[in-house]
C-alpha cells in the first residue's frame, strides 16, 4: 500500500474509533492528511508572507566599499562584476546613498599603492591614510551612518600577510602590537566598529585594553572570530590589491575548514577578552558555524557573504544559469534563516533598492 494511501487509512481509522467512543494512544496524535494541508499557508503571497519565520530587511545589511586615491574616480573590480573602487569624495556619496536605503553601516577597505606597501605595514599607522581619510570624510556629511574598519596589515604589507613576518613565520605577539596602533589611528578617525580580522592569538583583548585605556569606552569591535583559510577570498584580494603581494598562504593564522568545534573556541575567546559582536567568514559554505555559534553563544552574530560567493552568483546570473535577483534574495535569506543578525555583502545596495520597492 502506498505510503499516503496508508496515512489517510490510520486517519480514518483514528476518527471511527473516535466516533465510537473508544480510547486509545493513538487519539493523542495530530491527524495527518487530509485535515492538515501543509500547502494551505502557501497558496498565496499575502499568507506566504504572513507565516514566514525569517524575513531580510535593510537594517540587515552591512555595504563593503573601497576606497583609492583621487578625487573623482572609479576603477571597476574585473573579478567582482557591479563592484568598483572609489576615491573618498565618491565614498561620501555612497555612504549617503545607503543613508537613504536606510542601510545602517558601511565597512571601508583601502586599495593602497604597491609604493606606500613595506615589511612592517607602516602605512596603517598613518593617521592620513586612506581608510582614515574616507572616515573622517563620511563622518563630516553623515554622522549617523555606522562605519566599520577592518583591522589587518595585509592592505599594507608589502608580503600580504595579515602580520608580521619574522622569516616565514608570522610573529603573533609583536603583530598584536601593530594592530593596536591600527586600531587607535582608526577609532581617533572616527571609526564606530573595529573588526579584527587577522585572526591572531588574543588581539581582540590587546585592542580592548588600549581603547579602554586611551578613553575610546564606547568603540565597538566585531571580531572575525571564525574566519577560514578559504579560496573564496579571491576576488576581493584583487580589489585591495594584495592578490599579487601575498607569499605563500594563511593557513597557519586562519581555521582550517574541516573544523567546526574549533570556531566555537575561538568565538568563547573573543567574547572573554572584550568582543561586541562576532563574524564569521565566508558565509554561504559556513551555515552550519554561524548556526552553532548564535545557538550556543547568543551574541550579536554576523556573517561575510564574501566576494567569490559574490563573484560566483553574479558570474551564473550573467551567463544566465542563474536568475540573478533571485539567488540574490534567497542566498541572504539562508543567512537569517541560520541566525545571523546582519549580512556584509556587496549586494546592500541592489538589495537595499529592491526590499524598498516591496521587491
Amino acid at each position: 500500500m502506498p505510503s499516503s494511501r496508508k496515512s489517510v487509512s490510520l486517519g480514518a481509522e483514528r476518527a471511527k474509533r473516535g466516533n465510537a467512543g473508544k480510547a486509545s494512544e493513538d487519539e493523542s496524535l495530530a491527524p495527518g492528511f487530509p485535515a492538515i494541508r501543509m500547502r494551505r499557508n502557501r497558496r498565496a503571497g499575502w499568507s506566504r508572507r504572513l507565516v514566514a519565520e525569517n524575513i531580510l530587511t535593510c537594517e540587515d545589511l552591512i555595504w563593503p566599499i573601497f576606497v583609492i586615491d583621487g578625487e573623482n574616480k572609479r576603477t571597476s573590480v574585473e573579478s567582482m562584476p557591479g563592484v568598483e573602487r572609489m576615491s573618498v569624495d565618491l565614498a561620501v556619496v555612497a555612504a549617503k546613498e545607503a543613508v537613504e536605503l536606510n542601510i545602517p553601516a558601511i565597512a571601508v577597505f583601502p586599495y593602497t599603492d604597491p609604493a606606500l606597501r613595506d615589511e612592517s605595514g607602516s602605512e596603517a599607522f598613518n593617521p592620513e591614510n586612506l581608510v582614515c581619510q574616507a572616515v573622517r570624510a563620511i563622518k563630516a556629511e553623515v554622522p549617523d551612518l555606522g562605519i566599520i574598519c577592518d583591522v589587518a596589515l595585509d592592505p599594507y604589507t608589502s608580503h600580504g600577510h595579515d602580520g608580521l613576518l619574522s622569516g616565514d613565520t608570522i610573529d603573533n605577539d609583536r603583530t598584536l602590537e601593530s594592530l593596536v596602533r591600527q586600531s587607535l589611528v582608526q577609532v581617533e578617525a572616527g571609526a564606530d566598529i573595529l573588526a579584527p580580522s587577522d585572526m591572531m592569538d588574543g588581539r581582540v583583548g590587546a585592542i580592548r585594553t588600549a581603547l579602554e585605556s586611551a578613553g575610546h569606552k564606547d568603540a565597538q569591535i566585531m571580531s572575525y572570530a571564525a574566519k577560514y583559510a578559504s579560496a573564496f577570498y579571491g576576488p576581493f584580494r584583487d580589489a585591495t590589491g594584495s592578490a599579487g603581494a601575498l607569499k605563500g598562504d594563511k593557513r597557519t593564522y586562519q581555521m582550517n575548514p574541516a573544523n567546526s568545534d574549533e570556531a566555537l573556541r575561538e568565538v568563547e575567546m573573543d567574547i572573554a577578552e572584550g568582543a561586541d559582536m562576532i563574524m564569521v567568514k565566508p558565509g554561504l559554505p559556513y551555515l552550519d558555524i554561524i548556526a552553532r555559534v548564535k545557538t550556543t553563544f547568543g551574541i550579536p552574530t554576523f556573517a561575510y557573504q564574501v566576494s567569490g560567493e559574490y563573484a560566483m552568483l553574479m558570474a551564473a546570473a550573467g551567463n544566465g544559469w542563474l536568475d540573478g535577483e533571485k539567488v540574490m534574495l534567497e542566498s541572504l535569506i539562508a543567512f537569517k534563516r541560520a541566525g545571523a543578525d546582519g549580512i556584509l555583502t556587496y549586494f546592500a545596495p541592489r538589495v537595499a533598492r529592491r526590499l524598498g520597492e516591496g521587491r
